[in-house]
């Protein structure tokens, strides 16, 4: 019974070799689970940065459409002020234009002296309202003829103007604004057929006269 003890301590001793060799192949798994670690976060990393990426582009798309919408709506709103602007100076202008006659008949009251009274307070009201709202009345004679703002009634000669001149105002006219109302009716007077070509002829006379009286006068002088 003595002699088989030692065999069985031998026996029992043996398991523990390869309990030690485990121990490597233990120690061996976590450094390849931290080799594998940093391929992983460079994949992540470059995720981020592609979605950082595509929040860029899709932020300054929303800038941009933002900025177009931005500049769209400021065009309407000026767009919408100048036409507003527009009606009303149509819509004045429309409503002063069917007073122009009743100014008229004002303004000849006025020539002959019957502007008196009750209606001369009127008219002169009426006056204050209207230069109010812009209207300006325009003509006036002497001035040089402009088709753009005068219309020609009367038609003539004169041989004391150099160009086509208003020598009569008909009617004023009216405007408010850049915007005319009404031309100015007026009476026209043009220079004389061949007042120019005679004026050229008197003045050669003249200069072919002048020498010639010099010279008569000079002759005594040195005799």
């Amino acid at each position: 019974m003595t002699e088989e003890t030692p065999g069985f301590d031998e026996q029992s001793q043996q398991p523990d070799v390869p309990s030690d060799e485990a121990e490597p192949k233990a120690a061996a798994t976590p450094s390849a689970e931290e080799g594998a670690a940093p391929a992983g976060d460079t994949g992540q990393e470059a995720a981020l940065v592609a979605q950082l990426d595509q929040a860029r582009t899709a932020l300054n798309e929303r800038t941009a459409d933002l900025q177009r919408l931005q500049a769209e709506f400021q065009n309407y709103r000026r767009r919408v002020e100048r036409d507003r602007i527009a009606v009303k100076e149509i819509a004045v202008a429309n409503l002063l234009s069917e007073l122009l006659p009743v100014l008229d008949d004002v303004g000849r009251a006025r020539e002959h002296g019957e502007l008196v009274g009750g209606f001369k307070s009127v008219a002169e009201s009426l006056e204050t309202v209207i230069a109010k709202m812009g209207l300006q009345q325009f003509g006036k004679e002497g001035e040089p003829f402009d088709p753009t703002i005068h219309e020609a009634l009367m038609h003539s000669y004169a041989p004391d103007v150099t160009e086509t001149t208003c020598v009569a105002i008909l009617q004023p006219g009216y405007r408010i604004g850049e915007r005319t109302i009404r031309p100015a009716r007026v009476a026209v007077a043009e220079p004389q057929p061949g007042a120019q070509a005679v004026k050229p002829a008197e003045e050669t006379t003249e200069a072919q006269d002048g020498p010639s009286e010099d010279k008569e006068s000079g002759g005594p002088e040195e005799g």
